[in-house]
């Protein structure tokens, strides 16, 4: 459960049949509210997470045990989704050290990259395709987030947790990219 708590002994609990579903503590929402959505798309990036982890290459370890860890951070901001509004504080939540080692990896990779000129073709070999997606699911993810901040405050750190990992996410692209030979091309806006 994103929350941390025990999983269920039945998959299913029929509790959501008619179109809500609880937040930590037993609140319910719909399941098409703006915190479900939010919700829902940091799902999604996690599971598009480990399906670039499982397609990088045995030589990109350190970038394999940094989508792993990731997807932990993503466990984590779902946590803090999931705990009602005006409710007791979630047990784990995005805080400002998050961000900051997501900055520090950031700036880590972009030294190592040439300074691009322009916009790149979201493609690649080895994971880097599937973290061109993860950056994608990620940018809608804080898309969802700030759709949910127009009608509940959401920290500040959260979001900005999320905008750093969407950016580590086209750096770590292209540096799986560059580790097998894949040359990146830029758009032909003349097609």
């Amino acid at each position: 459960m994103a929350t941390g708590g025990s999983f269920p002994t039945r998959l299913y609990t029929r509790t959501g049949d008619r179109g809500d579903t609880g937040l930590a503590g037993g609140a319910r929402v719909a399941k098409e509210s703006p915190r479900i959505r939010a919700f829902g798309s940091l799902d999604e990036l996690g599971a598009t997470l480990g399906l670039a982890a499982a397609r990088l290459p045995e030589s990109a370890r350190s970038e394999r045990d940094l989508v792993t860890r990731l997807q932990h951070e993503v466990f984590v901001a779902m946590s803090e989704l999931a705990a009602a509004p005006g409710g007791p504080a979630p047990a784990h939540r995005i805080e400002t050290r998050h961000v900051v080692r997501l900055e520090q990896e950031l700036d880590r990779y972009t030294a190592a990259l040439l300074p691009l000129t322009g916009f790149v073709l979201a493609r690649g070999e080895g994971g880097g395709a599937e973290l061109h997606l993860a950056r994608t699911v990620a940018r809608r993810s804080e898309r969802e987030l700030w759709a949910l901040h127009r009608e509940e405050p959401v920290r500040a750190e959260l979001a900005s947790w999320l905008n750093r990992l969407s950016d580590l996410l086209f750096a770590l692209a292209l540096t799986v990219n560059r580790s097998q030979h894949v040359v990146e091309i830029s758009p032909d806006y003349a097609v």
